[in-house]
């Protein structure tokens, strides 16, 4: 059986990508630091409370991957969305956690997941950046930063890898309805003077679609790109965002 992990997958985007994966005949892995959330996953999920950036859990966890059989995809998806602030009112604690998490994080899972791919001589990585990681993003330099970061990451892990057989891609949500969103929505009124119906309205007029994205647009691009229909798509960064015009939304 394939298989596939999904790191912060117990909700949001990498909950919609271990459902899809899962509807696509996977044997799904999902870890997160949300044990609530993770009790409420199916039970024929392998589940496991691991910290995206905690080497030594990663390591043992992809090791318990290894002796079940390896491993065919890895959807890199943990990520935190950081503070919302100007650069000079950015507290180097929060900067490093928010890097740590969403960069750091991705770096750890390719780390672990390259020795079982290049053994079997395949595999799919599918990392989660952002629009935030093509344009940048006023008053979110920590997470514009990490996941800018995370394109060269998979831009590097795609040439690298590749002479094994192994594929890396990067997906780059726009504004996502979710929970997740909803709090950058609010951190963002409040830094901008707005509402929160004024800021939700500036995402979906900057975008040519005029729309947010739902987790499971995203979550239908991570199978394409981690089935052999797109065997020959390896190092691209793939907005799945409604066509984002401008990435500082305003009424």
């Amino acid at each position: 059986m394939t298989r596939a992990l999904i790191t912060a997958g117990a909700s949001g985007i990498g909950r919609a990508m271990a459902q899809a994966y899962a509807d696509a005949g996977f044997e799904v892995w999902v870890t997160d630091i949300d044990t609530d959330a993770l009790n409420a996953l199916p039970e024929a999920w392998h589940c496991h409370a691991v910290s995206a950036n905690d080497e030594p859990a990663v390591a043992a966890l992809f090791a318990q991957v290894d002796a079940a059989g390896g491993l065919d995809v890895l959807c890199a998806n943990a990520g935190i969305a950081g503070p919302t602030a100007a650069i000079e009112d950015v507290d180097l604690t929060d900067w490093r956690a928010c890097v740590s998490v969403n960069l750091e994080g991705a770096f750890l899972a390719t780390k672990y997941a390259a020795p079982m791919m290049k053994s079997a001589g395949k595999g799919a990585i599918i990392y989660t950046s952002s629009t935030a990681g093509i344009y940048g993003y006023p008053n979110r330099a920590p997470y514009a930063a990490a996941k800018w970061a995370i394109i060269g990451l998979m831009k590097t892990t795609a040439m690298e890898l590749g002479p094994f057989g192994i594929r890396a891609n990067a997906i780059c949500p726009g504004a996502v309805e979710g929970d997740r969103m909803e709090g950058v929505l609010a951190r963002e009124a409040v830094a901008k003077n707005m509402t929160r119906d004024q800021v939700y309205d500036g995402y979906a007029a900057g975008t040519s679609m005029r729309s947010f994205v739902d987790a499971s647009d995203i979550a239908n691009m991570a199978v394409f790109l981690g089935t052999d229909v797109s065997r020959m798509v390896s190092g691209q960064v793939i907005s799945v965002d409604g066509h984002t015009e401008n990435p500082d939304p305003k009424v």
